[in-house]
């Protein structure tokens, strides 16, 4: 099942399958290792839900949920 980064709940993982957006938010997402093929876990959300707190590739990375809506994920059953 497919769905957006943005989307995950609370300890649910996948594998980016894409990384969409435009120009420089692209290329960020891809310097900071959000890669198709990387597996992510979500670990936190803040309490209105922006930012997100996700572990990849062995570190702790924030996003803004804006960022997280651009990574479309396999969801890891």
């Amino acid at each position: 099942m497919e769905k957006l980064l943005s989307e995950f709940t609370v300890g649910e993982t996948g594998t980016v399958r894409t990384v969409s957006g435009e120009g420089r938010l692209r290329r960020r997402l891809f310097d900071m290792g959000v890669t198709p093929g990387a597996k992510i876990t979500l670990r936190k959300k803040a309490p209105l839900g922006d930012p997100l707190e996700v572990n990849l590739r062995g570190y702790e990375l924030t996003l803004r949920k804006t960022e997280a809506a651009c990574v479309r994920m396999e969801v890891n059953a």
